[in-house]
């Protein structure tokens, strides 16, 4: 049986005071859950006093972001080390914002992934197509593209250790969700294109979330699918209740 995750990706959101209240809350609310990995990715800021909250509970921390670089002269940025030092598990990487404001490519989303995986921190990869590339039947294109960028030369048992978020750029932020069934029908695509780059075996042990405009009124039936395995939750995770209601459906 593959993992069931819901992460939350709260963005540049919250001070480390309205962060720490927040998952101060989300833990009572969540406490008797054990079926299913609950994460929150939060900002930088935020992620040592978090880890120190968590201590303990069934909710876990991530970073929206790491360089490949163990160290170095690149000023701002935030290596694996620094996330390993915190005890972090996972790491959000290749978000559909991070290739559009800051121009990341696969090749650099496959060095982060490679450095997430060779320090022991899991990493969360996004793919997902613009509304343009859907609206030209190029979907599946796209997000083959992305994956096999992102994985480029890791190994089976590498693999095991990412988690795939499909993430229909059209759908981020701006209240569409695509359909159950078209959701459902990438998280397939992505499934078989994992058996054909791997095998049988480590493509059904793969964990595929679904973001884009999940929340806790539609979670259910996403949740449903057969290739839906989790969510990357976005605007819903910022607030314990409505995170916690996405949380509930996937039960």
């Amino acid at each position: 049986m593959r993992k069931t995750i819901i992460a939350g990706n709260w963005k540049m959101n919250k001070t480390n005071a309205e962060a720490v209240k927040m998952v101060s809350e989300l833990k009572g609310l969540v406490k008797d859950i054990k079926d299913i990995e609950i994460v929150i990715g939060a900002p930088f800021t935020a992620l040592s006093d978090l880890q120190k909250e968590v201590k303990g509970s069934n909710v876990k921390i991530a970073a929206e972001n790491m360089h490949w670089e163990e160290s170095g002269a690149f000023t701002g940025e935030i290596s694996p080390l620094m996330l390993k030092d915190l005890g972090l598990e996972y790491v959000i990487l290749g978000h559909s914002e991070r290739r559009a404001y800051f121009g990341e490519t696969n090749e650099i989303v496959n060095k982060k992934v490679k450095s997430a995986l060779n320090h022991n921190i899991k990493a969360i990869v996004c793919v997902g197509e613009q509304l343009e590339d859907r609206e030209a039947g190029n979907t599946e294109k796209v997000v083959e593209d992305h994956i096999r960028g992102a994985l480029k030369d890791l190994t089976a048992t590498e693999v095991l250790n990412t988690v795939i978020a499909y993430e229909p750029v059209w759908a981020i932020g701006t209240g569409k969700t695509a359909s159950p069934e078209q959701a459902e029908e990438v998280h397939k695509f992505i499934r078989n294109l994992l058996v054909g780059m791997y095998d049988e075996k480590t493509a059904q042990e793969i964990t595929i979330q679904y973001g884009g405009s999940m929340k806790p009124n539609n979670a259910k039936e996403l949740l449903s699918k057969e290739n839906i395995d989790g969510g990357l939750i976005g605007g819903a995770s910022l607030q314990a209740i409505d995170f916690t209601g996405i949380i509930k459906n996937a039960l």
